[in-house]
C-alpha cells in the first residue's frame, strides 16, 4: 500500500515542519517512510499509515 500524493503534499515533520520525502527500502529500513532532510529523522509508514511521532522516529 503506497501513500497518495494529495496526503504527501500536506504532510510536514512534525518536529520542524520541513517537507517530507517518501523513500522505499533502503539500506537502514524496511519498508516506507517519510524522511525529513533538516531534521534527519525517518518516520515509519505501517499498513500505508505514516507514524508522525518524534518518538517513533528514527534517526539518519
Amino acid at each position: 500500500m503506497t501513500i497518495s500524493k494529495e496526503l504527501l503534499e500536506i504532510l510536514a515533520c512534525p518536529k520542524c515542519k520541513g517537507v517530507l520525502l517518501l523513500v522505499e527500502k533502503s539500506s537502514f529500513f524496511e519498508g516506507q517512510g517519510l524522511v525529513c532532510d533538516r531534521c534527519r529523522l525517518l518516520y515509519p509508514v505501517r499498513e500505508g499509515i505514516p507514524v508522525m511521532l518524534i518518538d517513533e522516529a528514527s534517526e539518519l
